[in-house]
């Protein structure tokens, strides 16, 4: 007899409930690149039967989590957008970092993120998108590794116990990439920080890496530390950590 990938003991043993961890998994199965599934492909994701999936899904869509489609195909409700901006909100950092990321965008031409971590995850908080941009590497509330990319080393190199080998990130703070999540693309970030040095995320900037050279990065990394300078006074954090690392740019 077929057991279904998200077995209860898994469940009990993760202090979980089985029927939500299948829920879970079931949402998890859609992605930015397949937003519409058929019964069929998520059950090929899940490793779930079929009519396991049914019954779940009847719960979701009720619950406003995701939608079934004239076709038979299924998608994302409008819940978990509800949700996204209740955790955004629940930083309270909106007003702050969203002027600054599109003041970093405009002043570099790049894509401006805001990164902060959950867990083994960095989540793009918020997003500005360049007029350049030819296709959107990322989406707002996006979970990506964290060991990965340079808003990655970042909010490693700055956590609470400290990570070893980023003495440099912490020395210059900034951090730059180039094709660590996405071969085609390069970043650099710098930290933003609250009271009593508090890390509260990590100021983005990515683009094409054909177009981050090396005058290229110097650019986008002294308008970064600027714009972490501003947010981290903003947020109550000591702007005048980052001269130091402005002088080295010059």
């Amino acid at each position: 007899m077929k057991k279904d990938s998200f077995d209860i003991k898994c469940a009990v043993a993760s202090g979980g409930v089985a029927a939500l961890d299948r829920a879970f998994g079931i949402l998890s199965s859609f992605v930015t690149e397949d937003e519409i599934l058929t019964l069929a492909e998520l059950a090929r994701r899940t490793g779930l039967y079929k009519s396991t999936i049914l019954r779940l899904l009847i719960s979701l869509e009720h619950g406003g989590f995701t939608r079934r489609l004239s076709d038979g195909r299924y998608t994302i409700g409008p819940e978990p957008l509800r949700l996204a901006h209740i955790y955004q909100d629940s930083y309270r950092i909106r007003h702050i970092i969203q002027p600054i990321l599109q003041d970093l965008c405009r002043d570099s031409g790049e894509a401006s993120s805001f990164y902060v971590r959950e867990g083994n995850s960095r989540v793009v908080l918020y997003r500005v998108e360049s007029a350049r941009a030819a296709r959107r590497a990322v989406h707002e509330g996006e979970r990506l590794p964290v060991e990965c990319g340079a808003s990655g080393k970042v909010l490693m190199a700055f956590a609470t116990p400290q990570n070893e080998g980023l003495e440099e990130v912490r020395e210059n703070l900034y951090s730059v990439s180039f094709g660590e999540r996405d071969a085609a693309t390069a970043s650099a970030s710098a930290p933003a920080f609250g009271n009593c040095q508090e890390l509260k995320g990590a100021l983005t900037l990515s683009g094409p890496r054909e177009r981050f050279t090396p005058e290229r990065v110097r650019v986008a990394c002294r308008i970064l530390l600027a714009a972490a300078s501003r947010a981290s006074a903003a947020l109550g954090g000591n702007p005048a950590l980052f001269s130091r690392g402005l002088e080295r740019l010059i």
